[in-house]
């Protein structure tokens, strides 16, 4: 049998294996699903929201990285994260107090970041592994009329993108290949850049709770590994709808764009934590976009959701469509690999 490749299950083994193995209780409103981003649960007149996801690639800041990825979710069923517990795997050799001192550490600047309690986990060190690895869960709640979810959005419904493309794509590339970037970036581009995943940052928290203040938002979903483009089909199959995305109008980060020409990668392949998807009424977008302005997080309108008979199309600038690109792997595990 041929080994599948470095990266998320293909959507339909993933899919085979919950429709023959995933089983839930009456409580469980929202379970497993491609696309979806986290489980909901009833509790009364409240939702519990649970998240699990792990850092693998990320070295730097991996605890950082660990709750905040974990969080987005959370938030983008429009729930309030609020505890987060923490599997640290940790290489045999070349674990120190030092580093455990500093996962730890990153761990608790996120959770007060957020306001989230640090409330339990595992540590151990774990037999053949080259580098940390911190398996994250988070729990939040939402009100029981107040949660939304990837499946949600509906055909005429607006499209919008925070931030930009490749958020923590861009600073991951800088990070691991600075010394090959001479000639394709300043070097205060590198530092910028490196810094992306704080600023604009990686949590998407902020941008979902404005985006449903201003209210008729029917989905959300957080780009992550495959980016962008892995992120609106997961949309698009979740809701059983198609897209059309405008070309023009994706916001590419110029230093994404160099450093992708630079290594041959897609920026719509790489991931792309730190950007939010939104699927709103479309008579809802203008006043979303100018709320996340207001508050700082750039966001532009990337096209509408059509029927699903119109399948998953970027228009380019002269008016022609093509289908929307699939990566089986994230381009920086190609990158990586």
């Amino acid at each position: 049998m041929t080994p599948l490749p470095v990266g998320k299950l293909p959507a339909g083994l993933l899919q085979d294996m919950l429709d023959r193995h995933a089983s839930c209780d009456p409580r469980v409103v929202l379970g497993p699903g491609n696309g979806e981003d986290a489980a909901l649960i009833e509790m009364g007149d409240r939702f519990l929201v649970a998240k699990t996801d792990p850092v693998t690639f990320a070295t730097d800041e991996i605890g950082w990285y660990a709750v905040h990825v974990n969080a987005n979710d959370v938030a983008c069923c429009g729930g309030t994260p609020r505890w987060f517990l923490a599997t640290l795997l940790l290489p045999e050799n070349g674990t120190t107090p030092e580093l455990v001192e500093s996962i730890f550490g990153q761990l608790a600047k996120a959770c007060r970041q957020l306001g989230v309690s640090l409330c339990g986990g595992h540590t151990e060190i774990t037999h053949g592994l080259e580098r940390p690895i911190v398996v994250g869960q988070m729990l939040g709640e939402v009100a029981a009329d107040g949660y939304v979810t990837s499946s949600g959005a509906r055909a005429g419904d607006a499209l919008i993108l925070t931030k930009g493309i490749a958020i923590e794509g861009t600073s991951l590339i800088v990070k691991e290949k600075r010394d090959e970037l001479r000639g394709v970036l300043s070097d205060a581009d590198v530092r910028r850049c490196a810094n992306f995943i704080h600023v604009p940052g990686i949590s998407v928290v902020k941008d979902a709770q404005l985006a449903l203040e201003v209210g008729e938002v029917h989905a959300l979903h957080d780009p992550t590994e495959g980016g962008v483009a892995t992120g609106l089909w997961e949309l698009a199959q979740a809701s059983n709808v198609g897209l059309v995305i405008e070309e023009e109008r994706l916001p590419i980060l110029p230093e994404c764009d160099a450093l992708c020409r630079h290594f041959g990668l897609d920026p719509l392949g790489l991931i792309g934590s730190g950007s939010l998807l939104i699927a709103a009424a479309k008579d809802r977008a203008a006043a979303i976009i100018q709320r996340l302005h207001s508050e700082g997080i750039a966001a532009a309108l990337i096209g509408q959701v059509v029927p699903v008979e119109d399948e998953c199309c970027i228009r380019s600038p002269d008016r022609t469509l093509r289908p929307l690109p699939t990566f089986s792997r994230d381009e920086i595990a190609r990158l990586f690999g």
